[in-house]
């Protein structure tokens, strides 16, 4: 084969490289293995064996074919060649590394080893080493030094810089001068490391006795062997001219922007002479510059303006190091050095290289790798730094990898029903100011597959029926729909099992299995069922079949088809209750509260209170809102003691509904009143069940009883603490028992927990007992209570002791 057809297979293997496309499977790997840093000497010829990279990576040759090995470097200019039957990586062409990196130490070439099925990226360096094979060179064939014969011992003389393009010890190390009877040189380092000579003279100089002075100046590198360059240095001694130029500054440090325009002047440098005439007179001019700072800067002789003259790059050179020399008539000079650092503006947008792309892509896979790409940008800092971004509203999301390579990868299953073609921007923008950005068009197509389940208009759907409904009432529909096509769209409705198996669900309501109709199979009542959940279901025809699900909620609205009903008094046509009230009781006495209920809800159960019939107007009142009976004024001796109160309770419905109930009141003087009952009572009694009169009589006999027993024990009681005592009776309050203790609570109602001790007088001629304290307070009560208890139309009724 001949030397032009590898150049052309080689150019076309590039050329395949940059536009390589390759299928990324789901679960592929991304993560790089560690990197390995190879090194290589410069200047090694074309097929040089850099490494074997199938025993590096642990792989056979076999694996690296299958696996599609391939070397991918930062741009477009390719260092290394992979031969996949060896598995060796090679040089693919000389390496200088002066041109490759310039002064940069150490000198390294990056690059990626590539591999798929899974995806994978090793990231590897290249060390380039320097070789000794620059010698030193001066930038003059030949340099003039004019000295005054006065100048002093130990003076420094500045002498013109060599330049070796080697690194490390193969750089320009030191400098020595021969003959050397009045002179020897010293090495310095600038601030880069660069290292210039200085002439120190030794011994002082007579123009009388040796006018001229011929010199060589000697470069030396470290490399081994050691390489020279040697300059010619012609010294000529001057007359006296005791004043040499001095600059304002002896380093001027400028920065300008690497987009300046064409002869813009960057700094004036200044310097001046105290002597007069012609010895006064200075001229500036560049001190031993380099072709590069004479073609890119210009100085003004006489005004020591420095222009540039062509335009500055800063990702070609950063900085530059001026000197400048200013030389009176009598050839005298001062120097200064003038550092410009360029300054990096944002004048490289970003670049992106796509390397594979997987299109179509099924619309349900996950994490699907869809492109692999790499981005890069040369400028530096902020200018340099990349953002790399893809549209918010895409299903689609970008991941970093190893040095600046990127993977789009779908975030979630897509829906080709909703779209089925994406076109992906990727936008690369850096950081600098302005910014620049780079833009990419990724089309990718999705495949259909059924993934889309019917779905519900509503998660919930409420539902309203008024109570006592029709038969096969259609109450409402749901609705769904799949954005599947054919089979896949065809929707059917059922009703799911409710979660309460005692529900009797199926009897209660059904659904349309074609339109999702809903119809309730009976009258519902609101008084039983309030609400009815249950859900129901939607399955398309799809294989496999999907299906979503919908909460319904019928809410069964009240209607006013519950009477009040009236708990107290009761009202069961057995003997009535009656209220006892004391004729000494206060306006607004409570007598006694209907309590009523309704089964409604809502209005419909908003009870009120009205006093139909009373037979004395004006002496009782009934509270709307809560039912209780209260004296309206006071009562006096004019008063009947028998009352009838008819009460009405009546509910907010429309129409209203209502019951009455019927209050019996009595008047009585004091609570020691013995009770008779109303007529209208006794003709109840009367014609009460008899077995029911036998155990009143039994129950009152008994407690009857009880009372002698409890009251003759306390006269024994008290009739002994009496005979101990110093009187020969008891002692009691005289005149009669106050008539306003009567009632003690003011509720109402009396209280049932007091009873009162008794004790016969010394005058057993009297008869009489008077009350003197409380005692035993529940003893006497307890069995009247009970009796009460028994007797159901009595309960709420007062007890007397």
């Amino acid at each position: 084969m001949t030397e032009s057809e590898m150049e052309a297979g080689g150019e076309r293997f590039l050329r395949q490289r940059q536009v390589l496309f390759f299928f990324v499977f789901l679960g592929g790997s991304l993560a790089g293995s560690e990197s390995r840093r190879y090194s290589v000497a410069e200047e090694k010829e074309r097929g040089f064996l850099i490494t074997n990279l199938a025993k590096d990576l642990g792989l056979s040759v076999g694996e690296l074919t299958v696996r599609g090995a391939q070397v991918v470097s930062k741009g477009n200019k390719q260092h290394f060649q992979l031969n996949l039957q060896t598995g060796d990586l090679l040089l693919h062409e000389k390496l200088d590394r002066e041109e490759l990196c310039g002064p940069t130490e150490p000198c390294i070439l990056h690059f990626q080893i590539l591999l798929q099925n899974p995806l994978q990226f090793i990231p590897n360096e290249l060390q380039v080493v320097d070789v000794n094979d620059h010698s030193p060179v001066f930038f003059e064939n030949e340099m003039q030094l004019k000295i005054l014969e006065s100048t002093p011992p130990a003076t420094i003389i500045p002498l013109g810089h060599a330049e070796d393009l080697d690194v490390g010890r193969n750089s320009l190390q030191n400098y020595t001068i021969t003959p050397n009877s009045h002179f020897h040189v010293l090495t310095n380092s600038r601030r880069d490391g660069r290292k210039y000579p200085e002439l120190v003279l030794d011994q002082a100089l007579d123009r009388e006795e040796q006018p001229e002075l011929s010199l060589t100046l000697m470069a030396l590198d470290g490399g081994t062997p050691p390489r020279s360059g040697t300059v010619q240095v012609h010294i000529l001694v001057l007359d006296i001219n005791d004043n040499a130029p001095e600059f304002t500054q002896s380093l001027y440090e400028v920065q300008i922007l690497e987009n300046s325009p064409i002869n813009s002047v960057i700094v004036t440098v200044s310097a001046s002479d105290l002597d007069t005439g012609n010895f006064g007179t200075i001229s500036y001019s560049f001190f031993h510059a380099s072709e590069e700072i004479r073609k890119t800067f210009q100085l003004n002789p006489i005004t020591g303006d420095i222009q540039i003259v062509k335009y500055l790059n800063f990702e070609t050179i950063k900085s530059y190091e001026v000197d400048v020399e200013a030389k009176d008539g009598g050839g005298l000079s001062g120097k200064s050095t003038v550092i410009v650092q360029v300054v990096d503006v944002n004048d490289n947008p970003p670049e992106l290289t796509l390397s594979s792309i997987t299109s179509p892509i099924p619309e349900n896979s996950l994490e699907t790798v869809v492109a692999v790409f790499s981005v890069s940008d040369l400028d530096s800092g902020d200018n340099g730094r990349m953002v790399c971004s893809i549209e918010n509203n895409l299903p689609f999301i970008l991941k970093p990898s190893v040095e600046n390579f990127y993977t789009l990868v779908s975030e979630e299953a897509l829906d080709r029903e909703t779209r089925s073609e994406y076109n992906i921007t990727v936008t690369v923008t850096d950081l600098g100011t302005p910014r620049l950005k780079t833009e990419h068009n990724i089309t990718v197509l999705v495949s259909d597959v059924n993934d889309n389940a019917p779905a519900f208009t509503l998660t919930s759907y409420t539902l309203f029926v008024r109570e006592n409904n029709s038969p096969a009432l259609h109450i409402g529909s749901v609705s769904a729909t799949d954005r599947d096509a054919g089979a896949n769209a065809q929707v059917t409705y059922s009703l799911l099992p409710p979660q309460d198996p005692q529900l009797p669900l199926a009897s209660l309501v059904s659904i349309n299995a074609d339109n999702g109709q809903l119809f309730a199979l009976r009258a519902l009542d609101y008084e039983a069922l309030r609400v009815l959940e249950f859900g129901v279901g939607a399955v398309d025809r799809g294989s496999p079949a999907l299906s979503s699900q919908a909460l319904v909620r019928v809410l069964v609205l009240d209607a006013n088809d519950n009477s009040p009903f009236v708990l107290y008094p009761l009202q069961n046509g057995s003997a009535a209750c009656t209220e006892l009230v004391p004729r000494a009781a206060e306006p607004g006495y409570l007598v006694s509260k209907v309590v009523a209920v309704d089964g409604d809800s809502g209005q419909n159960a908003w009870l009120s209170y009205q006093l139909l019939k009373a037979t004395e107007p004006g002496l009782f009142s009934v509270w709307a809102h809560n039912g209780e009976v209260r004296t309206a004024r006071l009562l006096s001796e004019r008063d009947a003691a028998k009352h009838r109160l008819l009460v009405l309770v009546k509910d907010n419905g429309e129409p209203p509904l209502s019951a009455s109930v019927t209050l019996h009141v009595l008047l009585v003087d004091g609570f020691s009143q013995p009770y008779l009952p109303l007529p209208e009572a006794a003709a109840d009694a009367a014609q009460a069940d008899p077995l029911t009169v036998y155990l009143v009589i039994a129950l009152a006999s008994v407690s009857s009883l009880f009372l002698f027993s409890v009251l003759a024990f306390i006269a024994v009681r008290l009739c002994k603490r009496g005979r101990s005592a110093s009187l020969g009776g008891c002692s009691v309050p005289e005149g009669h028992f106050p008539g306003h203790l009567v009632d003690v609570s003011g509720s109402g109602t009396l209280s049932q927990s007091y009873q009162y001790e008794v004790c016969l007088t010394g005058d057993p001629g009297t008869g009489e007992f008077k009350f003197l304290k409380p005692i035993f307070p529940n003893l006497l009560v307890q069995d009247t209570e009970r009796e009460m208890k028994d007797n159901p139309n009595c309960r709420n009724s007062f007890v007397f002791s």
